[in-house]
């Protein structure tokens, strides 16, 4: 099977709908180009591709192979120009960065008054949309004019412009130093995931505090306080502290509410700040507020004025299956759940370009886990596959770790033990590679390598044992993340009760919700 070739143009093409198509093609034509325009020409050959072959394009004759390189990357500018100028691509952001590129345009014929106007206006909307960064540049531009614009006010302006400048220096480098600490402690969980023990808490928390800026919250604006509530969020995450993540992702979420115009300026942030909260509410098992938080996401995200885009879609459907299947983890009702397989693979085949390979692996473990949970052990296998299998991918270690126990379980259950050795080798050599064996891991594989030895009226026994051992985990500070991704507990009660996975879990789930 050959192997399928990526290509940034290619790739750009078939994003585009067949809205943007159109314009692309009036914009040609506003140009002026005829239709044998060689660029044109190469769109026309893109767009019937189904995948990107060079071979192709050099059999039209529509260029040679030296240019093919130079004409690619002229047609690629072009498609961006005319999404440029698209209606449905402007937003505050790009205003404010035409309104500059205008200004600057007029400044350098001489006009000065002209283009100090203009960012004046400019300027103001930037403040307004929190777009503090680009204001900055604007102040800058306006001081540079101001020199070479002499007006008798020229003194009280200087002082104006120069605080402004200041203030908003100051704000964008405590922004920085905040987005900067948000990225380095998102970095370290999808690397590490959750911390192992008191060591690796205490590094955790020399490192936070280190790099967490002084700040007044009174002081902060929008934007500041989004990164902070971030950094804190990714604090809290990687410390296992799940209540407080609860506590910052809701100021998250709240902080939008308290500013609606920053949904439709950033919805990215805006859907993340959901499903922070959806995951936190999860792991502290707040089911009512779960469902509440996941009923109002769907409405927003489907109301006619929340923005739409590609990259929102894609976000918009991977947060909202994601959170759709915690739900039946939370109800025990996986059988419910089924039917969202096949729109998750729909789904992850028509947002390919927009999901990355990480998230798809999560999923795979979700579905694993759904076919789990109602005892189809052998589709389950075939989802942990697709996660144990790709050598390539770099992703969180928990993650490889638990698919692989989870893949231990599977087998047993699913009467395949006969490489059940070989397997808990492999596993026990992965984990100690990966420094990620746990008491809760230790055990479990101990269990699992003793079933052979065991007699099956000593099975029940056994399976007593090894819950009441686990049990002393489920609370344990660094051992009960064991539990978030595989609910062992559940499923030896099951064995115990001789009942399924999903029962037990359905029948907890109504223990707790009864009011």
């Amino acid at each position: 099977m050959t192997k399928e070739q990526k290509d940034n143009l290619f790739d750009l093409v078939k994003s585009l709908s067949k809205s943007e198509k159109r314009q692309f093609k009036l914009y040609v034509g506003r140009l002026g180009v005829n239709e044998d325009s060689k660029f044109l020409m190469l769109f026309n050959v893109l767009d019937k591709m189904s995948s990107y072959n060079e071979r192709v394009i050099l059999k039209k004759g529509i260029v040679k192979k030296q240019q093919i390189s130079n004409l690619k990357a002229h047609l690629y500018k072009q498609i961006l120009i005319s999404l440029r100028l698209n209606p449905s691509h402007q937003n505050v952001r790009i205003q404010i960065r035409e309104q500059l590129d205008f200004a600057t345009i007029l400044y350098h014929k001489g006009l000065y008054k002209q283009s100090l106007k203009i960012l004046d206006k400019a300027k103001s909307l930037g403040l307004q949309n929190e777009e503090k960064n680009i204001a900055y540049e604007i102040i800058e531009l306006e001081k540079v004019i101001e020199s070479q614009y002499i007006t008798r006010s020229i003194s009280n302006r200087a002082d104006e412009l120069s605080i402004q400048a200041k203030e908003l220096s100051q704000q964008n480098v405590l922004a920085s130093k905040l987005s900067n600490l948000s990225l380095q402690l998102y970095g370290l969980f999808l690397k590490t995931g959750y911390v192992k023990n008191d060591a690796e808490h205490e590094t955790i928390v020399k490192y936070f505090n280190a790099r967490l800026p002084k700040y007044n919250i009174q002081k902060l604006g929008f934007r500041e306080k989004l990164w902070l509530y971030k950094s804190y969020l990714w604090f809290s995450f990687l410390t296992q502290d799940f209540k407080s993540c609860y506590k910052y992702s809701k100021q998250w979420v709240d902080l939008f509410y308290d500013h609606p115009a920053m949904i439709s300026l950033n919805p990215v942030f805006f859907l993340r700040g959901n499903q922070y909260l959806l995951e936190s509410l999860f792991f502290i098992k707040d089911y009512k507020r779960f469902k509440e938080c996941l009923t109002d996401f769907e409405e927003v995200t489907k109301s006619k004025n929340f923005p739409k885009d590609d990259n929102v879609e894609g976000l918009t459907f991977l947060y909202l299956y994601t959170n759709k299947f915690n739900l039946h983890f939370f109800e025990g009702s996986f059988r419910a759940g089924l039917p969202m397989v096949n729109e998750v693979l729909v789904g992850l085949k028509n947002y390919k370009n927009r999901i990355d390979e990480h998230h798809v692996m999560v999923f795979y473990y979700k579905i694993a886990s759904l076919y789990f949970g109602i005892g189809d052990n052998e589709k389950c296998i075939v989802y942990l596959d697709k996660i144990i299998s790709n050598k390539s991918l770099i992703m969180r270690e928990d993650l490889l770790c638990f698919s692989r126990v989870l893949n231990l379980v599977a087998h047993y259950e699913a009467g395949l033990d006969y490489n059940l050795d070989a397997l808990i080798k492999s596993t026990y050599k992965f984990l100690i590679k990966m420094e990620d064996l746990y008491e809760v891991q230790k055990e479990m594989i101990k269990f699992l390598k003793a079933l052979g030895d065991i007699y099956p009226h000593q099975i029940k026994k056994e399976f007593l044992k090894l819950h009441a051992k686990l049990k002393t985990f489920e609370n344990h500070p660094y051992e009960r993340r064991a539990f978030l991704y595989l609910d062992i507990i559940s499923w030896l009660e099951s064995k115990i009760e001789n009942k399924s996975v999903d029962i037990i879990i359905a029948e907890k789930f109504k223990l707790q919700n009864k009011k």
